[in-house]
């Protein structure tokens, strides 16, 4: 009883550290926030990558028969948003954002356990340098629908966070957002 109570406390703690607002203009301690690259600012042509998922996460969502639904479900999220012009080939792109699917395997004292997560790195095409990493947690699930419910969650947190992002660094330049 302990371990379950001690593993739903791992994974309460684990959900609130890596849901708390990352995209902050000025820390608590009243330090400015470092600058967000400029390319993510006057950047509007983006390719969207699939960096695929680890064998853990690949095996989970072919259970859910939609091993590209986190690629899927993000390029289809950035469309409708609009902020960017979605191209084709990278070589078209200011910017490629790079989707991967993970479920590293966390450790909570006696508890270890995998902690499904969706990561964007934003790379600049012309100097190949990662810009920025986001990384959102998904909840895992025994049932098919719950575990797409959850998959779209973790997509649609990141998408927020790449809005949140935009706009926070578009502000900052005098740089209206869409």
């Amino acid at each position: 009883m302990k371990l379950v109570k001690l593993g739903m406390f791992c994974a309460a703690f684990a959900i609130v550290f890596t849901t708390v607002p990352a995209l902050k203009a000025q820390k608590s301690n009243g330090t400015p926030a470092a600058p967000v690259p400029a390319q993510i600012i006057t950047s509007t042509k983006v390719f969207i990558s699939n960096a695929g998922a680890d064998s853990t996460s690949l095996a989970a969502l072919r259970n859910a028969e939609e091993p590209d639904q986190p690629y899927n479900e993000f390029y289809a999220a950035m469309k409708s948003w609009g902020r960017y012009e979605l191209v084709a080939a990278p070589a078209d792109a200011d910017l490629v954002f790079e989707i991967r699917f993970t479920a590293p395997l966390t450790d909570c004292g006696k508890v270890t356990t995998y902690g499904p997560q969706v990561e964007l790195a934003i790379l600049d095409t012309k100097t190949h340098f990662r810009l920025w990493t986001l990384t959102e947690p998904v909840q895992g699930a025994f049932r098919k629908a719950t575990w797409e419910k959850n998959v779209n969650q973790g997509i649609t947190s990141l998408v927020n966070d790449v809005k949140g992002l935009s706009a926070q660094t578009s502000a900052a330049a005098g740089t209206p957002s869409k």
